[in-house]
């Protein structure tokens, strides 16, 4: 039997895929998982990403696919409670949700990612944990099904990593609310069926009014509009308008600001996998192709300086996935001692933003040593590296910004410790 899970270039899969590395973190029912996950991507995915690119839409019929195979279910915890989908599996933990958006981002599409679960792994999980069993029936099942999709709306023109200073506002008229307010940068936002939209209930009061409200894309007063950004075709983002929409009272979720970072540091933590994992595709494509690239009477690889530029990406790929790895066993230690899932994330923003900037970052550099590792051929319409290098920022930026985050990181870890 082989011992070598994939792909046999050197880094190119985590150390766990060859089993003469053994993790202590992955069973049996991991590796079931991921060999579905692998034979997911291969088949279904990534055959028809530039297919998908060039259109800027994923086909519904995908989104059925990927929850009939786990993806989708993995993304929201894998609810027990929700009809339709494959049964959780046995020894399930956060193990899972790391190992599918790892494998769906083998197809190193920052469109097709995002498209496929971006929206859905940041606007659903604030429902999975808080939402009524109406909402769970009516918006958690369908979309888990892969039959409706789901945006969060948080950035707004004026306000994105400063999120105390959104200025959409919910303002409670009886029984219901009036949303008044624009939204930018939303991932899945020209084809969501739902938005849960972080809303401002006391205008000029900071993080003490912020709430998250859902609100149906066929309320009257909600509008979209497409974006043309440079990279992450085919994630619908998109500019999300709300007009004096009135939205029922029991659509407020509970917990405020508090439910909102909590949504953050899982939100944070899946950037850093996809960005983690498409540096690791920067460093497959460009060992695979200095290996068989003439050049000076041999190869690239024959070179030192070539040698010494991928060992050096792949370190840094190495480290940021090890941290990663820790921070998720941290977690389902948490959850297994029974300790509240909020409580958790909350311990976990300032390690969950410095793995998004560890992620994000270790991904630029990789980016920019594999483009001079291809040269010419990295700036080039349709070679892999040259998209890549085009989703750097899309990274970077969302989720909170590399030099918002280092500071935030600091405060959170310094404050009242010196």
């Amino acid at each position: 039997m082989a011992s070598q899970f994939g792909s046999s270039t050197p880094f190119a899969e985590p150390y766990w895929y060859n089993s003469n590395k053994p993790s202590a973190f992955y069973g049996d029912s991991h590796k079931e998982f991921r060999a579905r996950m692998r034979k997911f991507v291969d088949d279904e995915i990534i055959p028809n990403i530039e297919d998908w690119e060039a259109a800027n839409s994923i086909p519904a019929e995908y989104f059925k696919k990927a929850s009939a195979v786990g993806l989708l279910p993995a993304m929201a915890s894998w609810p027990e409670d929700i009809s339709g989908i494959p049964p959780r599996p046995r020894d399930y933990d956060l193990f899972f949700s790391f190992i599918a958006y790892d494998e769906l981002s083998r197809c190193a599409s920052g469109g097709t990612v995002w498209g496929l679960v971006g929206g859905m792994g940041i606007g659903l999980p604030p429902l999975v944990h808080a939402g009524t069993p109406e909402m769970k029936r009516n918006i958690v099942g369908p979309v888990v099904r892969g039959e409706k999709r789901i945006a969060l709306c948080v950035s707004e023109p004026q306000a994105g990593s400063d999120v105390q200073n959104l200025q959409t506002t919910a303002i409670k008229d009886g029984d219901s609310y009036i949303v008044n307010g624009l939204k930018k940068w939303i991932t899945c936002g020209t084809f969501a069926d739902f938005f849960t939209v972080a809303v401002q209930t006391q205008p000029g009061s900071g993080f003490g009014g912020i709430q998250l409200l859902v609100i149906e894309r066929s309320r009257k007063g909600v509008s979209t509009r497409a974006m043309d950004c440079m990279g992450v075709k085919g994630s619908g983002t998109a500019y999300v308008e709300f007009e004096d929409v009135r939205v029922p009272s029991a659509n407020m979720l509970p917990g405020g600001a508090a439910l909102l970072i909590s949504n953050f540091s899982m939100e944070r933590l899946g950037i850093a996998a996809q960005a983690n994992r498409f540096a690791r595709e920067c460093v497959r494509l460009s060992l695979e192709h200095a290996h068989k690239r003439p050049a000076f009477k041999g190869t690239l690889l024959d070179l030192p300086v070539v040698k010494a530029k991928i060992i050096e990406m792949a370190r840094k790929v190495e480290s940021t996935h090890a941290y990663m790895e820790q921070l998720m066993y941290r977690m389902v230690m948490s959850e297994k001692k029974g300790e509240d899932v909020f409580a958790q994330l909350m311990s976990l923003s300032a390690e969950a933003s410095m793995a998004k900037v560890m992620a994000s970052k270790t991904f630029e550099e990789c980016a920019r040593s594999a483009a001079h590792i291809f040269g010419g051929n990295s700036y080039v319409k349709g070679n892999r590296i040259e998209h890549l290098y085009r989703q750097v920022i899309s990274l970077a930026i969302p989720g909170g910004a590399e030099d918002v985050m280092i500071d935030y990181a600091a405060r959170l870890s310094f404050q009242g410790k010196l």
